[in-house]
Order: structure tokens, then C-alpha cells, then sequence
């Protein structure tokens, strides 16, 4: 599907904002991805979808390899071939009376499209993010006029509290996760019930290629075709 870059611009030093026009009619829930071709590369990239609405799809990546840092230096105008609406997301016909979500780092962008629909339902939730550090931090002006409560913490406490996004919690009954490996065990370590988005190397996106299957507690499953999102009992920590 075509789309159309008009922002392409760095939020951080190694973080952009990807901000595309184009048909965003097959994006059902927060938590799903997109693959975008990057001119010159074989392999698409999988990015969360940070927010969507008709018309217009907002990504945030983090340039860490060619592909990514290719992708970081095309400009408004260029045209981009995105897969649209991948994977499963977040479930939120969960009632859970204080949902918190928690992420960590590059894990944060999808929670803010959830916060969106959340608050949109009446929901009462908590925003938990974790950087490593002040100059790591971004997008919290936008989570912050979303008027939920927003808890930040760093590693070497520049920014907000000192330490990990899942010491952040105050009175949560249900989590939505999304960061890297420990911050997600962090997580499922707080006892509560709760849906965990994964990451692992994804090479078609749609679950023919088999290459980023994961043993759950169900057996082999696919994180682009059966999750990204898992809720936490099916998944093996």
C-alpha cells in the first residue's frame, strides 16, 4: 500500500518520528505493525504503530542499523510501500477497573494509540515509561496531554523517578506491556494479569516465513502473525 511521507524528523538522537498519509483502513487495534520497504534494502522493517487515525499513520523508530538509518533520511514527499494492519494488538474489551500501561524505551509508542482508546472507553489508567536516561526520553509532551496520570523513570534518575518503569505502578489491577525482555518479566512480576507485546526478528510479517516462532505455553506460535501481543499466561518467562 502506498503511502506518503510528510514528517520524517528526529525526536531524539536516535529516535524519529514517521508521520504517513495514506489508507489506514486495515488497522483495527493498538499494539499491531506495519512492514515498510526501505528503498534499496530486501527485507521490509517492522514498526509498531505508534497512532492512527483516517488518513494518516504515525510511527516511531529507532535508527539501529543501515535499514532504519536509510529510512531516517528520506524526506516529506517520498512515497513509501507499507503492509498495514500485521499482527494482533492489544485486546480492550478486558474491564479491568486500573489498567496500567508500562513501557520501556522504543516500547512506548504503541501504548500511546492504546491510552487514546482507553480513555476513549472511560477507562481510569496509569502511564508508566522508562528511559535510560533524560536525553533517551521522548514523546511525553503528547502522552502528557492525553490527562491520564504519566509516570517516568530513568536508570540514573535525570528524569522523573530513579530506576525501571515497572516500579512505577500506584493501585494497577491489569497491565499492557511493551519494552524489552527484562522490563516485560519486570512486569509479569508485579502479579498481575495482563497483555505483553513481544519482539523478536521478523522477515515476511505475516507469518508464512516461520522465522520468528516462540514456544508459548500452546505450543509454536508466530509473534507477527499470532501476537505481537500475548496475554501473560500463554507466555513461557
Amino acid at each position: 500500500m502506498r503511502f506518503v511521507i510528510l514528517q520524517n524528523e528526529p525526536l531524539n538522537a536516535s529516535v524519529y518520528h514517521l508521520h504517513l498519509a495514506g489508507d489506514t483502513g486495515a488497522i483495527a487495534r493498538p499494539g499491531q505493525f506495519v512492514q515498510v520497504a526501505v528503498p534499496g534494502r530486501f527485507l521490509r522493517r517492522p514498526l509498531s504503530v505508534c497512532d492512527w487515525r483516517e488518513g494518516a499513520l504515525d510511527l516511531i523508530y529507532k535508527v539501529v542499523g543501515e535499514g532504519t538509518r536509510d529510512l531516517s533520511g528520506l524526506r516529506p514527499g517520498a512515497a513509501l510501500d507499507v503492509l498495514c494492519g500485521l499482527g494482533n494488538g492489544y485486546d480492550l474489551d478486558v474491564k479491568a477497573r486500573r489498567p496500567a500501561l508500562i513501557g520501556g524505551g522504543v516500547g512506548a509508542p504503541p501504548l500511546y494509540g492504546l491510552a487514546k482508546r482507553l480513555l476513549a472507553d472511560g477507562r481510569e489508567i496509569e502511564i508508566c515509561l522508562g528511559f535510560n536516561t533524560a536525553s533517551d526520553a521522548f514523546w511525553l509532551d503528547a502522552f502528557f496531554a492525553l490527562g491520564a496520570p504519566v509516570r517516568v523513570a530513568t536508570l540514573d534518575g535525570s528524569l522523573g523517578q530513579k530506576g525501571f518503569a515497572t516500579d512505577l505502578p500506584a493501585s494497577a489491577d491489569y497491565v499492557y506491556a511493551c519494552g524489552p525482555w527484562p522490563m516485560l518479566r519486570a512486569a509479569h512480576g508485579l502479579g498481575l494479569p495482563g497483555q505483553y507485546s513481544l519482539e523478536e526478528r521478523m522477515a515476511c510479517g505475516f507469518g508464512a516465513c516461520m522465522g520468528c516462532t516462540i514456544q508459548t505455553a500452546a505450543g509454536p506460535r508466530r509473534v507477527c502473525k499470532d501476537g505481537p501481543v500475548f496475554r501473560g499466561e500463554d507466555i513461557l518467562w
